[in-house]
C-alpha cells in the first residue's frame, strides 16, 4: 500500500513540473543554461546516434540473412568431363543459376562460367 502512495505522489509530482514547466529568467550567456544546452545536445546526439546504428545493424543483418536465404533462386552445379592437353581426365565444374522451378535463369551464374553444355 506505501509503494502505491509513493508511486501516486511521485506521478502527481512529475505531472505537475510538465505542466508548470521550466523558466529561466536568468541570462542565456550565463554557464548554467549555457552549459545545460551543450550537455543536453551532446546526450541527444549520443543517444540517437546509439539508436540509428542499432537499428542499422539489425536492418542490416535481417536483409543479409533473408538475401542468403532466398528459396526462389538456387545454383545448380554441372560437372564436364575433359580431357587436358597432357591426356588427363578432368572433371570441370559449371554453375547456373536456376529459380525455384529448376528452369535457368536468363542472366549468367555469378561464377561467370559458360553456360553448362546442352543436357541429351
Amino acid at each position: 500500500m506505501k509503494n502505491i502512495s509513493n508511486l501516486t505522489a511521485f506521478a502527481g509530482l512529475l505531472a505537475l513540473v510538465a505542466a508548470t514547466g521550466c523558466h529561466n529568467s536568468g541570462s542565456p550567456y550565463q554557464p548554467g543554461p549555457v552549459a545545460g544546452q551543450a550537455v543536453g545536445g551532446g546526450v541527444g546526439v549520443v543517444a540517437g546516434n546509439v539508436a540509428g546504428f542499432g537499428k542499422g545493424v539489425v536492418s542490416g543483418t535481417v536483409g543479409g540473412y533473408n538475401m542468403a536465404m532466398d528459396p526462389s533462386y538456387h545454383m545448380v552445379r554441372y560437372w564436364k568431363t575433359e580431357t587436358t592437353p597432357d591426356g588427363r581426365t578432368i572433371q570441370v565444374p559449371y554453375d547456373q543459376l536456376v529459380d525455384q522451378y529448376g528452369r535457368p535463369v536468363k542472366m549468367p551464374a555469378p561464377t561467370g562460367n559458360p553456360a553448362p553444355p546442352a543436357v541429351k
